[in-house]
């Protein structure tokens, strides 16, 4: 394992030293066996206790491991059939979105989805996995296609966020993303988004309106990244990790938010440290998934999804008479009967109870 994070070391130590052991006793013959067996229990018991209480910190930088199972490396391992299909059909191609078609099981579905490099060479040609609109209206026109032959659309989410960049902004980097959330909510076939990695911002929820949002136990879903809310807040960004904790951006937070709809269990010490039990246990999730949603009808698919990111919440604004002291009352008939998920800007739950 090359990329080895502060955190893991070590184990990743331990491990080496488990390995030098076997080694020695292969080519001397000596019996080690004993000694090998004892570090592997305490190699165990460290993986354990590591990964058993993670810092939304060290989750965010575990969903940027680069050996974490990528989008092509999900689509080898589910899917078959796998057909790539380039370009937006207005004389641009973003590598850093792949789109095309395959078959989950003997069924034909749709696959887009966000995609990284292994090395420099590779993220240069991916851009770091910030899509440009071109990239997100490829993924659209592969969308409307499975949509038009009825295909399910599979989306995999890894991006640290569109691709900030003059180029972008002045091909419509936001149009492009409004439209595709405004399309993904009328699709008329079962739409499964999986956050894989990073999720970030509107170049993650530009192909994340679905049916069904996972999100691996490693991943992150946010507004912005980490260092990008220090630099604003504090001036900061080596305050990363105290941003990371106060932006609730863990597949835990996310889940008790309802932002996703599953959290997938990755293998012990992370998908990157077995990605074929990761993309299994992704695979399974997502076919689980995929047939509670096969029963519904265009109709029904459609107001699921829609019905699905309107439980998400709302926020109401709130006005506090200062002169008599009252408590802040909301404005309109909707305050009247709030759900227990809309927050007031003032920070009060709309039911009364105190916002997390």
């Amino acid at each position: 394992m090359d990329f080895v994070l502060e955190f893991e070391r070590p184990l990743i130590e331990l491990e080496r030293r488990i390995d030098d052991l076997r080694e020695i006793e292969r080519d001397s013959g000596a019996d080690l066996s004993s000694a090998i067996e004892q570090l592997q229990l305490q190699a165990d018991r460290l993986l354990r206790q590591i990964f058993a209480d993670l810092s939304p910190w060290q989750r965010t930088l575990l969903s940027r491991h680069p050996g974490r199972p990528y989008t092509l490396d999900y689509v080898a391992g589910l899917c078959t059939d796998w057909t790539e299909l380039h370009g937006d059909r207005a004389g641009h191609d973003d590598h850093a979105i792949v789109t095309g078609l395959a078959r989950l099981d003997g069924r034909p579905v749709a696959i887009v989805g966000q995609q990284k490099g292994r090395n420099t060479r590779e993220n240069i040609r991916r851009n770091f996995g910030m899509p440009r609109p071109e990239g997100y209206r490829k993924a659209l026109r592969i969308m409307q296609l499975a949509d038009r032959f009825g295909m399910p659309v599979l989306a995999f989410i890894d991006t640290p966020g569109a691709f900030p960049g003059i180029d972008a902004e002045m091909r419509g980097q936001a149009e492009a993303i409004a439209r595709n959330i405004m399309e993904m909510a009328a699709l008329r076939v079962p739409v499964i988004c999986s956050v894989i990695g990073e999720g970030g911002s509107g170049g993650a929820l530009a192909i994340g309106v679905g049916n069904r949002v996972l999100m691996m136990e490693n991943a992150i879903y946010s507004v912005i990244s980490p260092e990008g809310c220090a630099a604003i807040l504090w001036r900061d960004r080596a305050e990363g990790p105290r941003a990371a904790a106060a932006l609730r951006i863990t597949a835990a937070d996310c889940l008790r938010n309802r932002v996703v709809d599953e959290v997938v269990a990755e293998p012990p010490g992370g998908a990157h440290r077995d990605k074929a039990a990761a993309v299994a246990a992704l695979g399974d999730a997502i076919r689980r998934h995929l047939a509670e949603l096969s029963v519904l009808d265009p109709d029904e698919l459609r107001r699921d999804r829609y019905d699905r990111f309107r439980r998400l919440g709302a926020f109401e604004e709130s006005r506090r008479d200062e002169s008599a002291g009252a408590e802040p009352a909301a404005e309109g008939a909707a305050a009247e009967a709030a759900p227990d998920n809309v927050v007031n800007l003032d920070g009060r739950r709309a039911s009364g109870g105190e916002a997390e």
